[in-house]
């Protein structure tokens, strides 16, 4: 999956054998990309913040991105 696909604003690749690694490596990256102020990726967190703000909406996203993750 790439950043974009989950939820950030580049093409960054991530692969694992699980959606619990590629959740990580996806934390780490936005970490990075926080580091380094990235506008883009900012304003992708941004937007994550706001979503954390409404409930069941972080649980919705997260099985979302699961499924997609497992048809791959």
């Amino acid at each position: 999956m790439t950043c974009k696909q989950l939820g950030g604003a580049c093409d960054m690749p991530f692969t694992a054998e699980t959606f619990k690694e590629i959740a990580a490596m996806s934390k780490k990256h936005g970490q990075d990309m926080f580091q380094k102020k990235d506008p883009a990726h900012l304003k992708a967190m941004n937007d994550m913040e706001v979503m954390m703000h409404s409930p069941g909406a972080v649980e919705a996203w997260y099985n979302e991105k699961k499924k997609e993750f497992d048809a791959l």
